[in-house]
């Protein structure tokens, strides 16, 4: 892996200041893939919010997927990581692991300007808990998708509700905004499962099941943000139907899943794309993702089903 740090990278004033005093220190981490444009939004964004991070760390595939951010965004860690979600995310583990808390985000996820904060104060006053996700004031991820300035207005709106916090038991963290607790990340020694290639379906639930034996795995009514659901550089309609049948089932072989989970996600979803099938949204490759399901299916008759095969279609 190709580490690229880019000159004039400096800390903020205040994450110099929280160090020197032996504060917390949390990184924000953000793969990319085909939408540069998207992503500088994203980077832009993140001054609004009230607890800066101490650093931001860009994993990227290669230099397209990241445009001009480097010349924009120099206090930003740049890394050339091997394309797919679950190796660019090791590789911003690898790259902040002496951190505190580590923030995963998408790189179409929008913060309320106290996200940080409210998240941070959490991991202080609950040293049980070891992953959070926030609450989703909105998901583009379910439709044809939101723009920026849609998202913005959710948040504009959202800043005027007095929200009364809540923190409730989740079975994972969301991936587009997932923060770890660190030191049992690094004292066991846990890593994405790079053999759910490109996507990663279930990447998330399979890390939060394997970090859920050492604390709490929550959701903070608090921590709010909107996912724009982009929908350019993710992975082809066939390819993303073949993981969500390939992916579930090997994660139950491994038993960071139940096979009540898996199955419930394997008809559900089959279920979903054949019905949608007869009339797709246009937003949605539906007829790809079931011809992949039906493959996977196949294969897992056969006894050759294997989540890392769509690199090869």
């Amino acid at each position: 892996m190709r580490t690229c740090i880019h000159p004039g990278a400096t800390e903020s004033r205040n994450s110099k200041q929280r160090n020197a005093e032996g504060g917390i220190r949390l990184v924000i981490g953000i793969a990319t893939r085909g939408r540069s444009s998207i992503l500088i939004e994203t980077l832009s964004d993140l001054a609004r919010q009230q607890r800066l991070p101490d650093e931001i760390i860009v994993a990227h595939a290669d230099n397209s997927d990241i445009g001009d951010a480097p010349e924009r965004f120099p206090s930003v860690k740049f890394l050339c990581s091997p394309l797919g979600l679950t190796r660019q995310r090791n590789a911003i583990l690898d790259s902040c692991i002496d951190s505190d808390l580590l923030l995963f985000i998408d790189d179409d996820f929008y913060l309320e300007a106290s996200y940080l904060e409210v998240m941070e104060r959490l991991f202080v006053e609950h040293p049980e808990v070891v992953a959070a996700t926030g609450n989703v004031l909105a998901d583009g991820i379910q439709g044809p998708g939101f723009s920026v300035q849609e998202a913005k207005s959710v948040l504009l709106e959202s800043d005027k509700v007095e929200r009364k916090q809540t923190i409730t038991k989740a079975f994972n963290a969301y991936g587009c905004n997932m923060t770890l607790r660190l030191s049992p990340v690094r004292e066991h020694g846990l890593r994405f499962d790079e053999h759910l290639p490109l996507y990663g379906w279930y990447e998330d639930v399979d890390f939060s099941r394997r970090l859920a034996p050492y604390g709490s795995i929550v959701k903070l009514s608090t921590a709010c943000g909107v996912h724009l659901g982009t929908k350019s550089g993710r992975t082809s309609g066939f390819r993303l139907g073949y993981s969500q049948i390939a992916n579930p089932i090997y994660l139950a072989r491994k038993g960071s899943v139940s096979w009540d989970f898996a199955l419930a996600s394997v008809f559900s979803r089959c279920a979903k794309n054949m019905l949608k099938s007869l009339a797709p949204e246009a937003y949605v490759d539906r007829r790809g993702r079931l011809l992949g399901n039906l493959l996977a299916c196949r294969e897992l008759l056969a006894g050759k089903l294997c989540p890392t095969k769509i690199t090869s279609f």
